[in-house]
């Protein structure tokens, strides 16, 4: 149910924008090109060594487009979803059904192309090679643009977000190369600008998507107001977007350092953003306290190889144009984390996330409890309890990652469904009920109940309930022996289908060892074998799935060992008070599950048959 304030806000910003398509506002003819003696960032996420070889493709009209190559042709469609060629039309934008694939597209792989983030390369390597070409493409591209995209009409002005986007690069082309542009284009370009600035003043996403759309679009705002001073509303721009940014970073930054989204790649998103505004704004002390706690939440997330675990959604999308590795911020983000050292290797806890790394090198265990973020969680995967486990450089456990948005219903709902995680599902459902492509209703409860962090082990206990049911997982890292063991115990009424899933590795088959008499099965493909390393592409991938249908409470477990060897110097049997992890030195580790009648625990449930 919509609130009474929101009802008033919705209604005067449609009224406003009805006024702005009736008007579309125009520079005053007497605007000169006065642009504030500011320079574009100086960190790019694209090395000098592919600078050109990207702007040559451009010139050419070869797009890297999420995890499609896609060739256009002499005429850009500016509208066009090139992967399932549907063409959306001219009418007013918000009779766009953008979300409607048959008849738009996948708005993310359209919307991807118009975000211009590949002209601001051109006005890159334009400046670091001097060729000409480079330079020509860009007015031959936007004005090609322009005239396919009238003022408010059209998919590519459906989402507020994307028209900051396009702002942006636009103002990264004319603090580059303005000066060199041709001045009829030029002046052309800045009339655009500056609806782009009268249309984001009115269409912010106070209400629709209060989260990084919102962020992005003020970020945006503002910066267009500090670049071009003279132009009318230049200081109700800055004001607003600065005032929105300020409370953003209280609103959506937990703190612990983690963003309320409950995603990886939208954390990165997020601090990308909160600190380019801090180039270009004057930000208090608390903001930058809150910079530093979320790069170290980041650090601690990223393995020594740079590598980000696929946590939540994952939409291929970078405040610059991304060059390199989709999982890597260091290569793909242009603020993230070079002057943010990773962590000594000691487990840590962020008790706001519910996430805790257990290990950070040369294993890097990352476990997230909690797994739905704000409000109806729109970006979040049900994998509460879930583990992702890498191993110098190699993946161990995965995250199968996002695939789509909006493009393919059914892959959607696969992909941020539980059995495509690391984790447990009960009766073939869900952890939370998926309304939509982006949100879930009737969240579990979770809690963190025990974590003991130190440098032999370190143990963390954790437990997720929903639909009557409670799932407690126990997590034991050896360090030593270099193995993850876990246990999980399902309790409440009556008869239930438990699966437990490990998503694996490439040629990590090895790495997961099971009790004697495990009912289990591998497959690759199919059902739940997926990985999704970059929006748009999804390959085949190995998956163990263990299954019980049994009277609760119920046990399973499993030792992950990137060495196998290690596994098999272990055992796990019942004690007085649970289950014990027992090793090769006789040194043992109880993990208190006194709440199971122990008749139904195996005497002893190892070693691997």
């Amino acid at each position: 149910m919509r609130s009474f304030a929101e009802i008033q806000f919705r209604l005067r910003q449609e009224i406003a924008n009805l006024i702005l398509f009736a008007r579309p506002p125009e520079l005053p003819a007497s605007q000169g090109f006065d642009v504030a003696d500011i320079a574009p960032p100086s960190f790019w996420p694209i090395t000098p060594g592919d600078i050109e070889r990207v702007a040559e493709r451009v010139c050419a009209h070869k797009f890297s487009i999420l995890g499609y190559d896609i060739e256009t042709g002499p005429d850009i469609r500016w509208r066009r979803d090139y992967v399932r060629g549907i063409e959306s039309g001219l009418e007013y934008f918000r009779k766009i059904p953008y979300l409607d694939a048959a008849r738009a597209g996948d708005h993310k792989v359209v919307w991807e192309l118009n975000r211009h983030q590949h002209l601001a390369v051109l006005a890159l390597a334009r400046r670091q090679s001097g060729r000409r070409e480079f330079l020509t493409e860009i007015p031959l591209q936007i004005s090609s643009w322009l005239d396919q995209n009238p003022f408010m009409r059209g998919i590519n002005w459906a989402s507020a977000l994307e028209v900051a986007f396009r702002a942006l690069s636009w103002l990264w082309i004319e603090l580059l190369e303005g000066p060199d542009l041709p001045p009829d284009f030029r002046r052309r370009m800045w009339n655009s600008l500056y609806r782009h600035g009268n249309y984001l003043e009115r269409n912010l996403s106070v209400y629709f998507s209060p989260n990084t759309h919102l962020l992005g679009e003020a970020v945006a705002l503002h910066l267009l107001g500090v670049a071009f001073p003279k132009w009318p509303r230049a200081s109700q721009w800055q004001q607003r977007g600065a005032e929105i940014v300020a409370s953003e970073i209280t609103r959506q930054v937990r703190p612990d350092g983690s963003h309320f989204e409950q995603s990886s790649a939208y954390h990165v998103y997020a601090l990308d953003m909160f600190l380019l505004h801090a180039q270009f704004a004057p930000v208090s002390e608390d903001y930058r306290a809150r910079l530093r706690l979320m790069r170290e939440y980041l650090a601690a997330l990223t393995s020594d190889d740079g590598s980000l675990p696929l946590l939540g959604d994952d939409d291929g999308g970078h405040l610059f144009f991304p060059c390199g590795s989709q999982r890597n911020p260091h290569v793909g983000q242009p603020f993230s984390l070079p002057a943010s050292p990773n962590p000594a290797n000691s487990p840590v806890l962020f008790p706001d996330a519910g996430v805790a790394v257990l290990s950070h090198q040369p294993a890097h265990i990352v476990v997230d409890t909690r797994a739905f973020g704000h409000g109806g969680a729109g970006h979040s995967h049900a994998h509460a309890l879930s583990v992702v486990f890498r191993y110098k450089g190699r993946d161990i456990l995965i995250d199968p990652g996002t695939y789509t948005y909006t493009g393919e219903p059914e892959w959607r709902a696969r992909f941020r469904g539980t059995a495509l995680h690391n984790t447990v599902r009960t009766d073939e459902l869900d952890q939370a009920r998926g309304t939509g492509p982006f949100r879930w209703e009737d969240k579990p409860v979770t809690q963190i109940l025990n974590w003991m962090p130190g440098t032999e082990w370190t143990y963390l206990h954790a437990a997720c309930s929903y639909r009557g049911l409670r799932h407690d997982r126990h997590f034991v890292w050896v360090a030593a022996s270099e193995i993850l063991a876990v246990v999980d115990v399902v309790t409440g009424a009556g008869r239930h289908k438990i699966e437990q899933f490990w998503h694996l590795g490439d040629g990590m088959d090895h790495a997961v060892a099971l009790p004697a008499g495990t009912r289990s099965e591998t497959s690759e493909g199919g059902e739940f074998g997926w990985y999704s390393e970059v929006p748009g592409s999804k390959v085949p991938a190995r998956v163990i799935r263990v299954e019980r249908v049994t009277e609760l409470p119920a046990v399973l477990a499993a030792i992950i060992a990137p060495r196998s060897e290690s596994a098999l110097e272990f055992t796990l049997e019942s004690g007085e008070s649970g289950i014990v992890l027992r090793g090769p030195d006789g040194r043992s580790i109880e993990l208190d599950t006194a709440s199971l009648h122990e008749r139904k625990i195996p005497r002893v449930f190892w070693p691997v048959g």
